[in-house]
């Protein structure tokens, strides 16, 4: 069985675009940090390319952005290749089968400068102040 979970955050924006059929296709890279980070302290990731395609490739290209997180479930594929100066090379891809966006709707977050940052809570729509506690005496006896 060929099936891989993976939480992380995009490394860039996803990229749309179609084969020569016309099928959607939607290419984006995530980065999955490590439990364990290196001996001085430093954190570790491992980054993945991600292919989705068709419809769930296009709801990729149109809520996700660069530094959001996400959960992908799909198969790992290999595929080997002869570079520019002809030697073989064989790449890792994840081919995408669900995704998951686990960024808050409504949430930016700037992971360049590191500052997070959440949309302001809903206001009342009533316009009404909430009634303030009142406070009671409790004399320790049990009512039951």
């Amino acid at each position: 069985m060929n099936k891989v979970f993976l939480i992380g955050n995009l490394t860039r924006d996803p990229e749309l675009t179609e084969t020569s059929a016309g099928t959607s296709i939607c290419r984006f890279s995530i980065a999955v940090n490590r439990r364990s980070g290196s001996a001085d302290g430093e954190r570790k990731a491992d980054f993945y390319r991600v292919t989705a395609w068709r419809q769930l490739g296009e709801t990729v290209a149109r809520y996700a952005k660069k530094g959001n997180k996400v959960a992908v479930i799909g198969n790992i594929e290999l595929n080997s290749y002869t570079d520019k100066e002809g030697t073989e090379r064989t790449s890792v891809d994840v081919i995408a089968q669900d995704v998951e966006f686990l960024t808050p709707k409504g949430s930016t977050e700037d992971y360049g400068d590191n500052n997070y940052s959440q949309a302001p809570a809903p206001s009342s729509s009533s316009g009404r102040k909430k009634p303030a506690l009142q406070s009671f005496d409790d004399d320790g006896d049990i009512p039951f």
